[in-house]
């Protein structure tokens, strides 16, 4: 450098430093710059020079002349020559930043801070920002002992960071700063000054009057900034790095701090780059699989959140990834609560495994409530898929359940996980507004879930009604419907109602049937309670408001006198309670059904039985059954307290409705279920399929049947059967000729399914693959086992060896 330039250099230097910058002398200085844009290089490396020595001998006014004097002049020269005298300026300003003196830090951090705002023509090829990352890191987690200087110190390490964010992620060949070594330092500065905001006593948040910014909303400020930079390659790396964090401070549990963080990431990133965020916390769940369960629970309350914000929008295949992870988690859930059995006999271990078992319930509950949170502010197109899915991962008869092994939990873990999949269902299913019913209830999704409702407990049955009228209610009625009662003017409830659409007549001559069968099958199960007979009571109600044409009321009708002649017939022996709780639901529901109607001499016949209830045997009517004391049975004789076939035949013997087939007894449809006894869990059924296989083989023993002269005769003697052969053909040319169509086939196809699963059990029995070295499956009491066969064991036919 020339002496003049050096003269001209050291003139803008005072005497005294408090004098100040000397600005006419700046200007002349300026002007040369701006004039030889050439010589920028050399006066910055005397500038930086001169700094250097200042800094070393504690010469703290001149340093900051100096770095007045070099701001100036970066601001004003914007050139190509502008580049060597950057490089000397960064070298000063690192320089300032390793000083323990917290002003020159904060005086470095600005002027940095200024040269990050400056737009540059063409990017650097070689400049790099690792050392100024570090440094400003630091900083963000200054200690220092004096409170107010530490914030000021923190405030500059997020701004020196939002500074070097603005200056690089613009910069395409910047693109290091995504890169995991930068991220894991960024990212858990701007978290721990955040985190610091949350604890009430800290004193930042007196000093936040003081200090002219609040570190906490700075690192807030520039965190979101920065992942609203972050492109789609980028996402993984900015959000691990907050996972981490979390994990190393502890703050799963309580995660008062990780659910707004996740909060305020869901809602900086753009709306497409959702799903890499919801992919992260699934495999970070899956990291702490075996962790504590308020841990797991922490990170499935943030997930709520993450997807919460996302279904709002756009998530794509990222949908059944979630639901299959966390009904994973719920298995592992149960597994853990309930796989410890041998520590429970222990009195010692008692408290502490009632402790553990809670906490699992606060994971399981977690788990529920994200899936139906989630599944309820899906589209309605991708909620059907959901439920779909969800009802293929439930435990029920005739369905493969391979992802939830309910052979090791038994059958509480199978009740449980029943439960709790149900439960989530009727959130996914709540406000589920299907345009047709065949969308609403296919086949696949009908078939287990009318299975479940003819379980051995009370509870899945409740659940399987919830989420039946769930689907039905299409209009909102069903807060109209709550409890069973004889309803005294139904127009007064205002029930929304629609014509039937020609789909939903569809629907129920395919499926009503179905429908009608369990609600038969359900009234009589001898656990059922008040609730019980409620949800079915709506469940009739509703079916008639949205599926009911004339067809279908009659059917309905029928159903309704088959149920009241159940409970008088009592074949199986019901308990009493069962029976008037019978007798009460036809009477509340054909009370509904005729003003349904409006047709006088119904509602006429229908007020006429209840009153003559309300007289002589209250305790079949739903307001008093559950409360009165119940006879020990019915008297079937009393003709004036039911409902007679007859009467209603007459009553509706207008236009539009067919009487003849009030006529023909509801009879339920035979299926498959009907021939396994009563069944509490998907378990029982298996062991219960193997046991009819090795009982129905015959005893040897009883093959040769002693034969008397009792037993010529009687087979000789054949008058008897005969006649039980007319009679039996009479009754089938009589249903027929009056049973409806719908009946005739269901019965056709029952019978043609039991003899198909016959020829399969016959096939199973007498066709067996061949010996393997590989191994061949054998099932023994429900569980499958592999036995190899060694080459040299085989015997092979004569024309396969060589």
């Amino acid at each position: 450098i020339a002496l003049w330039e050096i003269r001209l250099v050291d003139n803008i230097f005072p005497e005294d430093p408090k004098d100040g910058l000397v600005k006419s002398d700046m200007e002349k200085l300026t002007f040369y710059a701006v004039s030889a844009p050439e010589k920028l290089d050399r006066i910055g490396a005397y500038l930086a020079e001169r700094l250097s020595r200042d800094v070393v001998r504690h010469r703290y006014g001149y340093v900051v002349i100096a770095m007045e004097a070099l701001d100036q002049l970066l601001m004003a020269c914007h050139s190509q020559s502008i580049k060597p005298f950057v490089e000397s300026f960064l070298h000063m300003v690192a320089k300032l930043l390793e000083s323990r003196e917290p002003d020159l830090q904060v005086l470095g951090t600005n002027s940095f801070v200024k040269f990050a705002n400056i737009e540059e023509d063409t990017p650097s090829y070689h400049r790099r920002y690792d050392f100024f990352v570090s440094q400003f890191s630091a900083m963000c987690h200054s200690t220092h002992e004096d409170p107010e200087t530490r914030s000021r110190i923190r405030v500059a390490g997020i701004k020196g960071l939002q500074g070097v964010v603005r200056k690089t992620v613009n910069d395409e060949l910047q693109a290091i700063i995504w890169e995991p070594q930068h991220m894991d330092k960024l990212i858990p500065s701007m978290l721990f000054n955040m985190q610091d905001n949350e604890d009430s006593e800290s004193p930042l948040q007196n000093i936040a009057t003081v200090c002219e910014e609040n570190p906490a909303s700075l690192a807030e400020s520039c965190f979101r900034e920065l992942l609203g930079r972050a492109a789609y390659g980028n996402m993984n790396n900015a959000v691990h790095p907050v996972l981490v964090h979390l994990d190393n401070h502890r703050l799963w549990d309580p995660n008062d701090f990780a659910v707004p963080c996740f909060r305020i990431i869901m809602y900086s990133i753009q709306a497409q780059h959702s799903h890499h965020v919801i992919q992260q916390v699934l495999s970070h769940l899956d990291t702490h699989s075996k962790n504590t369960p308020r841990v797991r629970a922490g990170i499935v309350q943030v997930l709520l959140e993450t997807v919460a914000i996302a279904a709002k929008g756009s998530i794509g295949p990222t949908v059944l990834e979630v639901f299959n992870t966390l009904l994973k988690h719920l298995r592992m859930s149960v597994d853990f609560e309930l796989g410890d059995g041998s520590r429970r006999n222990s009195a010692s271990s008692l408290s502490s495994t009632r402790t553990k078992e809670s906490e699992e319930r606060i994971v399981q509950n977690a788990i529920i409530q994200t899936i139906g949170f989630f599944g309820g502010n899906l589209p309605d197109y991708q909620r059907a898929e959901v439920m779909m899915f969800i009802m293929g991962k439930v435990p029920v008869y005739g369905t493969p359940c391979h992802t939830l092994d309910t052979v090791k939990i038994g059958h509480q873990g199978t009740k449980r996980i029943q439960t709790m999949l149900l439960s989530s269902l009727i959130m996914v299913t709540s406000e589920f507004k299907c345009k047709t019913m065949c969308a609403g209830l296919p086949m696949a999704f009908l078939e287990p879930l009318c299975s479940i409702s003819l379980m051995e407990d009370s509870e899945l049955r409740q659940l399987v009604l919830e989420i039946l009228h769930n689907i039905i209610d299409r209009h909102d009625n069903r807060a109209k419907l709550r409890g069973i009662r004889i309803i005294p003017n139904v127009a007064a409830l205002k029930i929304k109602r629609e014509k039937i659409s020609k789909q939903d007549v569809v629907f129920m001559k395919k499926h009503g049937q179905q429908l009608y069968r369990h609600i038969y099958l359900g009234c009589k199960e001898e656990d059922n309670v008040q609730k019980n007979f409620e949800l079915l009571f709506t469940a009739l109600a509703l079916i008639t408001i949205e599926l009911a044409n004339e067809e279908v009321m009659i059917d309905l009708m029928r159903l309704s006198i088959a149920l009241q002649d159940m409970a008088l017939a009592n074949e199986e022996n019901m308990p009493v309670l069962i029976r008037c709780g019978i007798m009460a639901l036809v009477a509340a529901y054909l009370n509904f059904l005729s003003q349904m109607i409006a047709n006088p001499p119904f509602c006429q016949h229908v007020s006429k039985v209840i009153e003559m209830r309300n007289l002589d045997a209250p305790y079949l009517l739903p307001e008093h059954v559950f409360r009165e004391k119940l006879p020990e049975s019915l008297d079937r004789d009393a003709v004036g307290l039911y409902f007679q076939t007859a009467d209603l035949a007459e009553a509706l013997s207008v236009p539009g409705y067919n009487v003849e087939r009030l006529a023909i007894p509801y009879i339920p449809q035979v299926t498959d279920e009907d021939r396994l006894p009563r069944r509490k869990s998907f378990v029982d059924t298996i062991s219960l399929q193997v046991d009819i296989l090795s009982n129905s083989l015959p005893d040897q023993s009883q093959l040769a049947e002693e034969i008397t002269f009792e037993t010529l005769k009687k087979a000789i003697d054949t008058t008897g059967l005969e006649e039980q052969e007319r009679e039996r053909r009479r009754q089938v040319m009589e249903k027929f000729q009056k049973a409806p169509f719908e009946e005739i086939a269901a019965h056709c196809e029952s019978k043609a399914n039991m003899l198909h699963d016959r020829l399969a059990q016959i096939f199973e029995l007498t066709i067996r693959p061949p010996p393997s070295p590989s191994g061949t499956v054998t099932v023994t009491s429900g569980h499958a086992q592999y036995q190899s066969v060694p080459v040299y064991e085989m015997k092979f036919p004569d024309l396969c060896v060589y």
